[in-house]
């Protein structure tokens, strides 16, 4: 597709991976956009909106970055940018090798690679947690001999509550390797960051509290702290079922939560761009969960921007560029916003019922349905399981949250055992 003349004066961004809706709102910037993509993922809906299409699996950057090399020497782009977990580490090795800015391989790898960001906290002297990475059952014994029970077993590499394993007992100690080792070829490579997920696994002490997330922009170093999201969890493992802004977390906590996240960001070195950064709140004070450098998923920009008026993937796919002004301030609360996911139970989908009346509530924002009569539900164990959401509004939080509620529970999804 030939760029526009008209368009010769607009920033080109190159977007990797993603949502069509991100590539639409970076063309709404008024950006020129370049978008690499897997080929199944891209079709005639992106048209209107994608000046350059590259289309291949981008997680192979030996291939990727010679493509990419030639493609800006003929249309050079401003930037590489993606808002999605698997693009993050190409977009990062993209400006790297095309000279760019932007956020360094260096701190890509550390939000990835659970183990080295621990590591990288130890050293620093923040969020204070013990861990290891382990690859067997002595591993995991000597660990527990070490920090005591219960233990947290999870991937390294991974995110969206997969492969999460809560350790209570000696039983599930002296099991756990295995259980772990027998994830591997439950997922597509699609679904994984890294094809040898399964092969290690990181040991932490389990942090005892409720969990929060923290979502940050940061404008060169300076970090803002748009909002910060209160979670509910569910399921097997640690499913979050529930979102809503602003946060019921006192005052007092909150500001240690932010001293914290930015003490966080500059030790793994995020200075431009949006964080996601998940802290528990312990008897001890705040710990870091994990963090990306990303926007977080689950609907929650779309909860900032109900609760915050702030759309934290324009700011992201705008990082650099000048097409948005910075935010000089955390924003103050306009209304409370909520999320709620269907979780039904296992078996097939027999009847879906009510999702009509929900959508007509004066409090839902957006009700999505992943499911119809013939699919097949899975025991909630990691977030693609969830069979859809309710999004709310309300004055409050608290009100929101008690319209999710109640119109997630009006959405009735029959089940039975599957065969």
């Amino acid at each position: 597709m030939d760029i526009p003349r008209s368009a010769a004066a607009r920033p080109r961004v190159l977007v990797v991976g993603g949502r069509l809706a991100q590539v639409r709102k970076a063309r709404a910037l008024g950006l020129d956009v370049v978008h690499v993509q897997y080929p199944d993922a891209y079709g005639s809906g992106h048209w209107p909106y994608v000046d350059q299409a590259l289309l291949l699996d981008y997680a192979d950057t030996h291939r990727l970055l010679p493509l990419v090399r030639a493609l800006h020497a003929a249309y050079p782009v401003r930037a590489a940018v993606s808002l999605f977990e698997l693009g993050l580490l190409p977009a990062a090795r993209i400006n790297e090798a095309l000279g760019l800015g932007g956020e360094s391989v260096e701190t890509a790898e550390l939000l990835l690679d659970k183990g080295r960001m621990r590591r990288r906290l130890a050293e620093r002297g923040v969020s204070p947690v013990a861990a290891a990475v382990g690859r067997s059952a002595a591993d995991v014994r000597e660990f527990t001999a070490a920090h005591g029970l219960p233990v947290i077993v999870k991937p390294v590499r991974e995110s969206g509550s997969l492969g999460v394993f809560h350790v209570r007992d000696r039983t599930a100690a002296d099991t756990v390797a295995d259980r772990f080792r027998a994830l591997d070829g439950e997922w597509t490579a699609r679904d994984l960051s890294d094809a040898g997920s399964f092969e290690e696994f990181l040991m932490e002490e389990y942090l005892e509290g409720p969990e929060i997330s923290v979502e940050t922009l940061s404008f060169d170093g300076r970090h803002v702290v748009v909002a910060v999201t209160d979670k509910e969890t569910g399921g097997a493992g640690f499913v979050e079922i529930g979102h809503a802004q602003p946060s019921a977390v006192a005052p007092g906590t909150l500001r240690d939560v932010t001293r914290l996240v930015t003490d966080f960001l500059d030790a793994v070195g995020l200075r431009n761009g949006p964080g996601h950064t998940e802290v528990k709140l312990t008897a001890r004070g705040p710990r870091i969960v994990e963090s990306h450098n990303r926007v977080g998923g689950d609907r929650i920009n779309e909860l900032t921007e109900i609760a915050y008026g702030v759309d934290m993937e324009s700011h992201a796919l705008a990082a650099g560029l000048g097409v948005l002004p910075p935010l000089t301030a955390a924003p103050e609360p306009r209304a409370g916003a909520a999320v709620r996911f269907l979780t039904p139970e296992p078996g097939r989908v027999v009847a879906v019922t009510g999702a009509d009346e929900a959508r007509a509530d004066p409090a839902c924002v957006e009700l999505r349905l992943g499911v119809r009569p013939g699919t097949v539900v899975s025991p909630l164990t990691w977030n693609e399981d969830k069979a859809g959401h309710v999004l709310t509004r309300g004055a409050t939080a608290a009100e929101a949250v008690a319209h999710a509620r109640r119109l997630a529970a009006a959405v009735r999804i029959r089940t039975e055992p599957a065969p």
